[in-house]
């Protein structure tokens, strides 16, 4: 069988873009000033882009490009990862370019079909463009449709390429999903459509498919016989920060579950791919997806919160429906957790439980595979304290790395046994500072490199997953529990899992 982790390339040279360009929609939001322009400064920094490489903004306001170079060296100096260089800035700032318009305009569309023309003579972009969809999802159908008419969704020649990324949540339900997908691929072959989820693109995300297939020391456990439960965690300490436009009707359940946690869940359920290739990977990532299963007692093994107000962080906060811009009466959720099980032989009986909050006890990303207990323990009479499940902790973030909790002889003439746990930590292993995950999907996207991007298969399971449980939230006369700020959700999580005779892990 072909080892999934030896690759063809020298994974020792660093793969380096070819002529390209970058156009961001959306270019004055938050996502595109914190994160995805000092992801482009910090791949020019690392000598990953082009020499000719530009970046295109579009948006409503009316900047000279003079001004856009300044929005963008503002970003950089205060989010960019790596040192500020003037001799990169520079070069890299000779490609920018500032068009305004509204998403609707198709004079801004020509526009900027002739700013991309002029940018190939100018820079050396070799035709080959990027479009990165940062804005509300109710926008994508129309931007879509706006670069079909105006020629942007196609290259000029059989040697250029036009690209199209796409931020989730890519639909707010199946339905949406599938009609949104439709859109895109009649403009956008499938190989050049990248719905980007950018936990994929982090480090310790990818580790755990070295973890498991790189060590025969879990491979051989990791199924029902030795695990007993796995929980998987995305937790903030923060409330929705003034995004009550796009979150209210969305919720936890659509920003987080059907997308990241789901993507979790996949890599830690599936069966070894044949290789790392694009297709081999989502195709078993594809089978799990498609092999879950929801509990039949949605009422019991689903809980959904929002956080109320009080005390958090030693500051007095507003609870969810104090929040400025969220209508008195919102059902919508900022807590949920739910019960999934798989239906294969690997995980017959094994729950995974998925859960997600904000204004919770601290912000944390982690997969917990907590095992059985052994089936015989004659140190229960010496035991310090009761022994806990030995589990292997894979910290996602902030603090990078993986733990393993097990049972040890505490020093001293009696045979005491107690938890306790040996820890990896990325900060203190590698000298290498981890790549930011914008960095790494930005790079990918310009090389047409695709394992890291889930399809649109992988995208209609999840909605899949997901609908029913919000089908059943929305049926349902109750209103989403109040849980208190600081703490970790609702009382109705606790007894989801009180239910099964477990409990939650507190990070």
């Amino acid at each position: 069988m072909t080892n999934p982790l030896r690759d063809k390339r020298d994974k020792r040279l660093p793969r380096i873009a070819g002529p390209s360009g970058l156009v961001i929609f959306g270019v004055t939001g938050d996502l595109a000033r914190k994160k995805l322009m000092p992801a482009v400064y910090d791949l020019a920094n690392r000598g990953l882009l082009p020499p000719g490489f530009s970046l295109v903004g579009f948006a409503r306001r009316d900047w000279a490009t003079q001004d856009f170079g300044k929005i963008v060296h503002d970003a950089v100096k205060q989010h960019a990862r790596t040192p500020f260089r003037e001799a990169t800035w520079r070069q890299l700032a000779q490609g920018f370019r500032f068009v305004p318009g509204d998403f609707s305009d198709d004079d801004a569309f020509d526009r900027l079909a002739e700013t991309v023309h002029e940018l190939d003579q100018q820079q050396g972009t070799g035709g080959n463009f990027a479009y990165y969809l940062s804005i509300p999802p109710s926008f994508f159908d129309i931007v879509c449709k706006q670069l079909d008419r105006s020629g942007l969704a196609h290259p000029d020649g059989p040697e250029q390429w036009r690209r199209v990324i796409i931020e989730k949540p890519f639909g707010h339900d199946l339905a949406s999903a599938r009609q949104l997908n439709a859109t895109v691929e009649s403009i956008f072959p499938p190989d050049a459509i990248f719905r980007i989820d950018h936990y994929l693109g982090k480090e310790t995300v990818q580790n755990i498919l070295a973890l498991r297939f790189a060590n025969q020391l879990f491979e051989p456990i990791w199924n029902a016989h030795y695990v007993d439960h796995v929980q998987i965690t995305m937790a903030e300490d923060i409330g929705i920060e003034g995004r009550a436009g796009y979150y209210d009707g969305i919720g936890a359940a659509r920003d987080v579950i059907q997308n990241h946690l789901l993507q979790l869940l996949a890599l830690v359920a599936m069966e070894e791919p044949v290789s790392f290739n694009a297709s081999d990977l989502r195709a078993e990532k594809e089978k799990i997806l498609s092999a879950v299963r929801l509990p039949a007692e949605l009422d019991l093994y689903t809980a959904r919160g929002q956080y109320a107000d009080g005390w958090a962080g030693g500051q007095k906060v507003k609870g969810f429906l104090e929040e400025d811009g969220i209508p008195a009466g919102s059902t919508t959720e900022t807590y949920a957790a739910v019960r999934l099980d798989i239906d294969t032989r690997r995980w017959a009986g094994v729950p995974f439980y998925l859960r997600t909050g904000k204004r919770l006890g601290r912000r944390v990303t982690e997969v917990a595979i907590v095992f059985k207990r052994a089936p015989h323990l004659p140190f229960e009479s010496t035991a310090t304290e009761e022994l806990g499940q030995n589990a292997l902790v894979i910290r996602v973030q902030p603090d990078e790395g993986t733990t393993i909790r097990f049972g040890s002889k505490v020093p001293g003439t009696a045979m005491e046994v107690r938890d306790v746990t040996m820890d990896f930590g990325y900060g203190g292993s590698f000298t290498e500072e981890s790549p930011e995950a914008y960095e790494r999907l930005i790079l990918d996207v310009l090389l047409g490199d695709p394992p890291l991007f889930p399809r649109h298969e992988e995208v209609e399971l999840s909605w899949q997953i997901l609908d029913p449980i919000e089908e059943f939230w929305a049926k349902s006369s109750g209103r989403p529990e109040q849980y208190s700020p600081g703490g970790w959700g609702p009382a109705s999580a606790d007894e989801m899992l009180a239910h099964d005779g477990r409990s939650w892990r507190r990070p």
